[in-house]
């Protein structure tokens, strides 16, 4: 598949999900890129803002294997990854795969669960297989994680730890709809005369595959790659940083502009394309210094002051 076949094949998913998810074409976006560029998403906002909803819809439209896990502080690592069952008949154990065997997995309120059940979730992100009994089991690609976390309800969780934070390519927030947007929320779900909303099968799991690959054909002048290593030096060198991003965020960073890019039909990045995705990919790899948590600083904000004080390079087109 070529670059330029890219948006053919996802505007009729964008729009297909923009029929019942209202005013939120730059959040759809932007986890289509991530869902194009193979990484994982995490989601964190309030209650009630569709975040289900969007996992499940992409689910649909892209026809992929969807599994759902609610993480509560009793789920146990072998409820995620599945585990070794006696059949009595022929006298051995056989695997049981988990949900976690699937292609689009959301993980609901992914910070409710403990660490160990946590760290289950990591392997499978990171290494796209899981151990059991020291045998490991592949999964089948593609394999994405969204992961959904609610930052005001603290009761009873477990912060997710830096480390697996920087296994997921991008957080994005949803945020509240505008007033003409929630009532056309409301009429449409008049319209629809029932709960649940979905939307048609427009992508096959081959078809996500090819365009998956496409992205790597996306190319990155030496102007925006210098942007891009600028941006990330730059987060370790601010003084309000204790850890800035790491190189693997770079190269997570460089994944998701490719991606970006293809979504508009284009074979090469622009720096505004480096701009439009950088909150999301580099402000959740940041750690502050503590002493910044009481001016209520926060790395959104440190980022955004970065984009603001590197310089945007121009690129010069042949």
């Amino acid at each position: 598949m070529k670059v330029a076949d890219v948006k053919d094949h996802c505007q009729p998913v964008l729009d297909a999900i923009s029929t019942v998810v209202v005013g939120k074409d730059v959040v759809l976006r932007q986890i289509l890129a991530g869902v194009l560029a193979s990484g994982h998403i995490l989601i964190e906002d309030y209650p009630g803002l569709a975040k289900t909803l969007i996992v499940r819809l992409f689910g649909q439209a892209l026809d992929l294997k969807f599994s759902r896990i609610q993480f509560t502080p009793d789920l146990l690592p072998g409820d995620i990854t599945g585990g070794s069952i006696y059949n009595q008949r022929e006298s051995r154990f056989e695997f049981r795969s988990g949900p976690v065997f699937t292609h689009l997995l959301l993980a609901d309120e992914v910070n409710r669960a403990t660490p160990k059940t946590q760290s289950a979730l990591l392997e499978a992100m990171q290494e796209r297989q899981v151990t059991i009994d020291g045998q490991s089991h592949s999964l089948r690609p593609p394999f994405i994680v969204i992961a959904t976390q609610n930052p005001i309800d603290l009761e009873g969780t477990y912060p997710l730890p830096e480390a697996q934070l920087d296994r997921f390519l991008m957080r994005i927030v949803v945020g509240y709809p505008e007033r003409d947007e929630e009532r056309e929320i409301l009429r449409r779900r008049r319209e629809r005369r029932r709960e649940q909303a979905e939307v048609p099968k427009l992508v096959s799991r081959d078809m996500l595959l090819a365009m998956q690959a496409a992205t790597e054909d996306v190319h990155i002048d030496n102007t925006v790659d210098e942007y891009i290593v600028d941006l990330v030096r730059a987060t370790r060198a601010d003084n309000r940083v204790a850890l800035g991003v790491s190189p693997r965020g770079a190269l997570a960073f460089q994944s998701v502009v490719r991606a970006v890019a293809a979504l508009q039909g284009r074979d090469f990045v622009t720096p505004d394309d480096v701009k439009a995705i950088a909150l999301p990919v580099l402000a959740h790899r940041i750690v502050l210094r503590p002493e910044l948590w009481v001016a209520r600083v926060s790395s959104t904000d440190v980022v955004g002051e970065i984009l603001n004080r590197v310089p945007t390079p121009k690129l010069e087109m042949a």
